[in-house]
Parts: structure tokens; sequence; C-alpha cells
């Protein structure tokens, strides 16, 4: 269950008109919050995001499941499984004890670098790799568009300091 502050930002966020994906965006702070924390593990960064998503999703999050041939067909039943949940469908059965038990023991297991923000960087990195350059700039301009004179001011600061420092 996502904590009450998690929910309470993506209703914001929900309100404030902003993408399904920056809804979903909180759930996956969230689970990087608790990997840093000690609360579970992940085995790579990409499980961690998996995990925030599904959260999101059976939160009521208007994230739609990914469409045949993005992703695994294992992966895309499992993403239709927790939107159903979250908009309405009555669970499957009950949850298994043991199951659940088992998972958390699993995760427990794992290790703690896949929340890193080396990780973080390396994932967003290979992440954008997959886009082309047009679809990249135009991200880009959409965020500078949307992010408000303060923001967009807060910003440039922080820019002008990381080339400050790379020189």
């Amino acid at each position: 269950m996502p904590e009450k502050e998690t929910l309470e930002r993506a209703r914001r966020d929900k309100e404030q008109g902003k993408a399904p994906t920056t809804q979903a965006g909180e759930f996956i702070r969230e689970e990087m919050h608790h990997i840093r924390e000690g609360k579970h593990g992940a085995r790579s960064t990409k499980q961690a995001i998996a995990i925030g998503l599904s959260k999101a999703r059976r939160a009521g999050v208007e994230l739609p499941p990914p469409a045949p041939g993005e992703a695994t067909e294992r992966t895309r039943r499992s993403a239709e499984r927790a939107y159903e949940r979250g908009h309405g469908a009555p669970p499957r059965s009950t949850p298994s004890a043991k199951r659940s038990r088992a998972i958390s023991k699993a995760l427990k297991r794992e290790g703690h670098g896949a929340a890193s923000h080396a990780a973080l960087a390396r994932q967003a990195h290979s992440a954008a790799r997959g886009r082309s350059a047009s679809e990249r700039s135009a991200a880009a301009k959409k965020a500078a568009r949307t992010k408000g004179p303060a923001k967009r001011a807060a910003a440039a600061r922080k820019a002008a300091r990381t080339r400050a420092m790379a020189a």
C-alpha cells in the first residue's frame, strides 16, 4: 500500500493537469526511498521502477499498460491486471500469504545499489539512448514550457553551477 503522502502528491499532480507518467513518478520516487532506507532491495533500477509503476496503476493512475510488442507478454499482462485493480475490478482471489512472504523475503535479499544516484543516472541515460534526437529535443522543449518562470530560473542557475564545476 502506498504511503498517504505519495497518494496526496500524485493527486495534486493530477489536479494540476500533469501527465499520468508524472503522477506515476511519485510512486517510483517512494520505491527508491524504500530501497535507500533498507525496507527492501531490488535486482536492478528497472525492477525498482516496475514496482513503482505497478503501485501507481493499482492506486488508480491513468497509466495504460504497454502496447503489444512494447514489453514482454508477461509484463503486459501483469500491467493490465494492476490497471484493472486500480480501476474498479475486484481482486481475482485473496492474496496468498505464503507467496507474499516469499516475495518480501526475496526483495529483502536483493541489494540497495539499484536506487543509487549513479544507477538512476545510468538508467535514464540508457533509456534516453533508445529515443531519437527529435524525441529528446521535443521532451526538453515541453519541459521548459511547462516548468514555469521560478522553476526555469532555478534550473538555469543549477545548469550554470554544473557548467562551472565542469570547467
